[in-house]
């Protein structure tokens, strides 16, 4: 057998299938989530790690897999592992992107509807024996068709979600590092500045990385900014948006909604929003199409395949550490 993986959580039968076709001899974890000391302890001697987003990669984990060369994250969000400590020590680090844009599109439009629309209110009603024939006012809701979308962050995802809000005859504003003019002019969204667009939108989906310059990107000044018949979307990261202050904006009638498929302390949500009707909680399933996981799990496997062969991985998000890596390279 070749090179020892460490895979933190059960994934799915078809990546193991393609390790076994290898030779990779790996060991998978299928309790509860590993504590530090026991993920410390069990990446010792592994040559690669598959990792979930849930998993804490730090510098103590990476410096602990003394033999490591790569860790392969089923995500494409990489803020749960020490890119910085894990380039100083050499070892490689990959993502899954592109495969989950189309699924998360569809989760983040799912939430706008359902928060909108109040479908999660309706479905209590009629569980609970509430409902008792049609009246003109029952659960009246907020329209989204030809409202206002305010996309933050304009990259694979959040040009998903706006192809989707075209279909709606939305006007779409974006906020984004990069200018887009082929999506301006395909769906004729609108570049703006964040303030402006948080002030005009009727909805805000969030679809950028958490990063140092994210984290709190919308705090209680810039809720602030928002209408207070506006709905806020989250399908990206949840330390972007300060939860404290969402809920505070929530309960004071600065906001109508918000539709939150991740929290800022997760798995933990602010037990404020629990008690809150006009707010839809989803368990960070954007990407949760079964097609989509296996095909996350699948390229995860790939890209530590590659590295493991002595090959550039398709998916390396920290390519400085590849000039030095190429000599010591093996075949497979």
């Amino acid at each position: 057998m070749k090179e020892r993986v460490l895979i933190t959580r059960k994934i799915f039968p078809e990546a193991l299938a393609l390790l076994k076709e290898q030779g990779i001899a790996y060991e998978m974890h299928e309790g509860p989530p590993l504590t530090k000391q026991e993920l410390r302890r069990r990446i010792e001697g592994a040559e690669g790690l598959i990792c979930l987003l849930s998993d804490r990669i730090d510098r103590e984990v990476l410096e602990a897999g003394r033999g490591l060369r790569i860790v392969a994250n089923v995500a494409v969000g990489y803020d749960n592992i020490d890119v910085q400590a894990a380039s100083e020590l050499g070892i490689m680090v990959t993502n899954t992107p592109e495969v989950l844009t189309e699924a998360t599109a569809d989760l983040t439009f799912g939430l706008i509807l359902a928060v909108a629309r109040r479908i999660v209110e309706g479905d209590r009603l009629v569980r609970s024996g509430g409902f008792h024939g049609w009246e003109l006012d029952l659960l009246l809701g907020a329209e989204v068709h030809h409202k206002i979308l305010g996309i933050v962050g304009l990259g694979r995802i959040g040009q998903a979600v706006a192809r989707r809000a075209h279909g709606f005859g939305m006007e779409i504003l974006y906020f984004d590092p990069i200018r887009r003019p082929e999506v301006e002019r395909e769906l004729g969204a609108r570049f703006v500045g964040l303030e402006e667009l948080l002030q005009r939108s009727d909805f805000v989906s969030l679809h950028l990385p958490l990063t140092p310059q994210t984290r709190h990107l919308l705090g209680k000044r810039e809720l602030g900014l928002m209408k207070p018949t506006a709905f806020l979307i989250n399908a990206a990261r949840g330390p972007i948006v300060d939860e404290a202050a969402l809920v505070e904006a929530l309960k004071a009638g600065k906001l109508a909604g918000a539709g939150l498929d991740v929290f800022e302390h997760e798995p933990n949500v602010h037990p404020e929003l629990l008690k809150l009707d006009n707010v839809v909680l989803t368990p960070h399933i954007g990407s949760a199409g079964r097609e989509t996981r296996v095909k996350m799990a699948l390229m995860a496997v790939e890209n530590l395949l590659a590295a493991l062969s002595g090959q550039r991985p398709p998916n390396l998000v920290n390519p400085e550490v590849w000039p030095s890596l190429v000599k010591r390279a093996r075949p497979g």
